[in-house]
């Protein structure tokens, strides 16, 4: 029974934190104190939740909130009875050091992405920190299959460009959950679309064409982001989960566009 407790107290842990990194490949949420965000209504405004002996407030914008708990429950069942047997599947039958060699390939790639933003906000450090991290890791690191570039202690930044236009000013919008993706809003929702076609037209090292001439990398891509996600949907131990998920994702989003 001791036991019992402890490793649902664990989960618990486990998932909270997960909730921070919830993006399950989406953008997220919320502007920097910064930029003008959307007015929440009065109703609203004031309204908290308690998980376990905790008051959150809820200072979300969710007029489609009927719409978005729909989703996040097909979101839930997606995840239990197709993508996490996969994912399983996928950890049981690959070795480790493969699925390291996968997921540093991956996170390779997505330097440029990060480096194209940096320079759209005028982060110029960062900017500069991404491309000799994508170097290093591209030439010597073999394609990204290893990472020297963590060796040499080059930072390893993550920006999108809906922390871009977060970065400008733009408001959060109407907070969204997306099939699959999981949670959103407008403007990152948007800052997601103009990300993948941007990548897609500009492809510089033939990244996006190679996930489209070979479907596999492209499958491989999504399982191995859904490996490194650690959320698993009604574990977190609150009855109030939605609520929890959607301001802990709204706060992380804050922060990513301070940062």
């Amino acid at each position: 029974m001791g036991l019992s407790i402890m490793g649902g107290a664990f989960k618990r842990r486990r998932n909270l934190a997960g909730l921070m990194l919830l993006a399950l490949l989406a953008g997220g949420c919320a502007a920097s104190p910064e930029a003008p965000t959307v007015q929440v209504p009065a109703e609203r405004q004031f309204s908290e939740f308690e998980h376990e002996g905790v008051v959150y407030a809820i200072d979300v914008y969710d007029p489609l909130e009927g719409f978005n708990r729909s989703v996040y429950k097909f979101n839930a069942r997606f995840d239990e009875f197709v993508f996490l047997p996969i994912v399983n599947a996928y950890e049981t039958v690959t070795p480790d050091v493969v699925e390291t060699g996968v997921t540093n390939f991956f996170a390779n790639i997505d330097n440029i992405t990060t480096f194209a933003n940096s320079v759209l906000q005028a982060d110029i450090e960062k900017a500069v920190q991404t491309f000799w991290r994508f170097a290093f890791n591209t030439t010597v690191g073999v394609l990204g299959l290893f990472d020297p570039a963590t060796a040499l202690d080059i930072p390893n930044h993550k920006e999108d460009f809906g922390q871009t236009l977060g970065h400008w000013g733009v408001g959060d919008g109407a907070y969204l959950v997306l099939p699959i993706l999981g949670p959103s809003n407008a403007r990152d929702a948007t800052g997601l679309a103009v990300d993948t076609v941007a990548f897609s037209v500009v492809d510089p090292f033939n990244a996006s064409s190679i996930q489209t001439e070979y479907p596999p990398i492209l499958v491989l891509n999504v399982i191995n982001k859904r490996k490194i996600q650690s959320f698993r949907y009604y574990e977190t131990g609150s009855p109030f989960e939605y609520d929890l998920v959607r301001m802990l994702y709204t706060k992380k989003r804050r922060l990513d566009i301070q940062n």
